[in-house]
């Protein structure tokens, strides 16, 4: 297959998804006649009809009801939340009723949610934020967040088909990269990937800032150290194993997202390494995130955001410790 971008990768994907299951729909704010914002959704309504790719009101609280709705009647929704920053107006129906039902009743849940997230695109608060700790702080969700196309297209598939809720996070200034795609790979939500073997450090990422953390690991490579990224693609569940063999090599870590540190997912993966592989460290774990203050202004974002720079400074700290 010819390389795809992120964003067709995503598209192929709800396309197989519609065409192998009756059951999936796919619906959301300007996602039917429009293709959606991003043109994610672009001519799966024109292929699939109405009745299973439709637009809904601008009313977040008002999908996820319907989400939930139609997956009490056997089928598997995957509606959109136009922006990350959009969610919230949903928290209540996704926590209060997506994440408890099959505990509640023992009714399969199998909703696929979509929420294009992060920054590096120019936009404002409500459009360019990282929510995903509310979400892995949610006991009954699945969060994932792909880093490539590839990831994407196998995930969602992945997240389709599993019956219980995923909250599916797709970094949207890595919509346009490109490569070749493999439809028939499998990627199973709770698996990580080594995206770059090194022995010096472990930089942990996810969704757009993998892309952040290899071009770090290039950068220090021109100073003779060695980085290793793990892509960590699943959030909840959190693939422990592929961090502790890393740092078996490395005896460091550095954990990078786009979210503010404080409060960030970031302090849980410390958590974790400290609970699970305390013997293994050499180092504290560094954490590299945007600044504890709301999303500000397009014009400030690169001051905001984690960038190269601060990435190589947590890692010289790191590796300070003797």
């Amino acid at each position: 297959m010819e390389p795809v971008t992120m964003a067709k990768a995503i598209n192929l994907s709800l396309r197989d998804a519609l065409a192998g299951d009756e059951q999936v729909l796919v619906f959301g704010e300007d996602v039917g006649t429009l293709g959606g914002v991003f043109r994610i959704t672009d001519g799966l309504q024109k292929t699939f009809g109405v009745d299973r790719v439709f637009d809904t009101p601008l009313a977040e609280s008002t999908i996820i009801g319907i989400a939930v709705g139609l997956a009490l009647r056997g089928f598997r929704p995957v509606p959109e939340i136009q922006f990350d920053g959009f969610v919230y107006s949903a928290f209540d129906q996704i926590v209060s009723h997506v994440a408890k039902y099959r505990n509640r009743s023992g009714i399969s849940m199998p909703i696929t949610i979509r929420i294009p997230f992060g920054g590096h695109i120019g936009a404002v608060e409500h459009h360019s934020e990282s929510p995903e700790a509310y979400f892995t702080h949610t006991a009954g969700l699945k969060v994932v967040a792909p880093a490539t196309p590839g990831d994407a297209y196998a995930l969602l598939r992945s997240a389709i088909a599993d019956p219980d809720p995923v909250i599916f996070f797709e970094p949207k200034a890595r919509y346009y990269m490109k490569e070749e795609i493999n439809p028939s790979l499998e990627v199973p939500i709770g698996s990580a990937r080594v995206a770059r073997e090194g022995s010096g450090a472990t930089v942990i990422a996810y969704g757009p800032t993998v892309s952040l953390a290899l071009d770090a690991a290039s950068a220090a490579e021109k100073e003779n150290i060695s980085l290793e990224v793990i892509d960590l693609r699943s959030l909840s569940p959190l693939d422990m194993p592929t961090i502790l063999a890393s740092l078996q090599k490395t005896h460091r870590a550095v954990v990078v997202h786009e979210a503010p540190v404080f409060g960030g997912f970031g302090g849980e993966i410390a958590a974790r390494i400290s609970d699970d592989g305390f013997d293994l460290l050499e180092a504290p774990v560094a954490r590299v995130g945007g600044m504890d203050a709301p999303y500000p202004p397009s014009r400030y974002e690169k001051l905001y955001l984690p960038d190269v720079d601060r990435i190589l400074e947590a890692v010289d700290v790191a590796l300070a410790y003797v």
